[in-house]
């Protein structure tokens, strides 16, 4: 059962599952637009409809979903939603959709993710994600941007050993798990900022309405982020460091707190949000602390959070000495315990 709290604060997320309202992705195909052939053109139509659409949104989502989901998906005009894939396709092969602007043509070599075409490691029903989630439809994607040493999924982040399958293929698995009871499509891998194009072209394909999940480490370019604005329903954020020299040491990534606290506030203007804090050994003071500082200043006491304790040296682990343990208890409850003294409200 979700705690009452909660529910006020993922409103949006929670009507959307239950059929009471459209997704952003149902609403963003129905608001139509141009065709434009120069990416200028594309972007400063995309910044028109992105103001537009939330008066759009707030007046249209309530719209009976049978009016949508589940019947045919049909192809009379240009939307708002088409012209995000047609972004999404040029970004690809000048790749910037992460931070890390590789600018790379990922239609012929991999950029630092490791990906070029998109792999699903695995798809299914998760009851063990957070209660608001359950039965979550969660699809890995292989490969990542970051290169966390102590990765809990590093068999698929780091390597890229998948399924391939179309669009239509898993349009059609995600309805088949909407019919089934999930409650939203997730999407996470390694990270699926990679996949971001392959994700757009196959929610356009999808007929049922359901809340999308974007379950990301957050280290998205800004032109990534304008994109998800319109598309995501839920983040569900991975937050990991409270410094820069922490997650440059630890993930190999540079500008952590100025890029990934920038997302956290665009995510929070564009969607419902669930953040999630990875409590490391021996990193309470120098991460879990300073991080729900910056939390609660920036994104407020009513922000959902989990602090988790599942972490074990895995990996790399082993070969750095302060994480080379498994979270003590004490840990977790001293972080748990300086969330609430700050008076965050909604810790899961």
């Amino acid at each position: 059962m979700v705690n009452p709290d909660i529910q006020g604060v993922l409103s949006d997320y929670l009507a959307i599952t239950s059929n009471h309202q459209l997704s952003r992705c149902k609403v963003a195909s129905t608001l139509k637009t141009q065709d434009f052939d120069d990416e200028k053109s594309q972007w400063d139509e995309h910044q028109r409809l992105r103001t537009r659409f939330w008066k759009f949104y707030r007046d249209n989502s309530s719209l009976n979903p049978q009016d949508i989901g589940g019947g045919p998906v049909k192809k009379s005009f240009f939307s708002y939603l088409d012209l995000k894939v047609q972004i999404a396709e040029k970004i690809y092969q000048n790749c910037i959709l992460c931070e890390k602007m590789c600018h790379v043509d990922r239609t012929r070599e991999t950029g630092e993710c490791g990906v070029t075409h998109p792999l699903i490691a695995s798809e299914f029903l998760h009851v063990g994600e957070e209660p608001p989630l359950v039965p979550s439809h969660t699809i890995f994607f292989t490969g990542c941007n970051f290169q966390c040493v102590y990765c809990q999924n590093w068999d698929i982040s780091q390597r890229t050993r998948g399924i391939p399958l179309s669009e239509e293929e898993l349009a059609g698995v995600i309805e088949k798990r909407r019919r089934e009871g999930s409650r939203n499509v997730n999407f996470v891998g390694g990270d699926p900022t990679p996949n971001l194009p392959y994700i757009l072209r196959t929610m356009r394909r999808v007929r049922e309405n359901i809340p999308v999940v974007w379950n990301s480490n957050m280290y998205l370019s800004q032109y990534a982020m304008h994109l998800l604005d319109g598309f995501v329903d839920l983040y569900l954020t991975d937050f990991k460091y409270g410094n820069d020299a922490c997650a440059q040491r630890l993930s190999g990534i540079p500008n952590y707190m100025e890029t990934v606290g920038r997302n956290h506030k665009l995510a929070q203007k564009s969607g419902d949000m669930i953040i999630r804090h990875l409590v490391l050994p021996n990193h309470v003071e120098c991460c879990s602390k300073p991080l729900l500082d910056w939390i609660s200043r920036n994104l407020g006491l009513d922000v959902v959070l989990n602090i988790m304790g599942q972490y074990h040296p895995v990996y790399h682990a082993p070969e750095y000495g302060e994480i080379s343990r498994a979270l003590i208890r004490s840990e977790l409850v001293e972080v748990i315990n300086y969330a609430q003294d700050l008076g965050v409200r909604n810790v899961i």
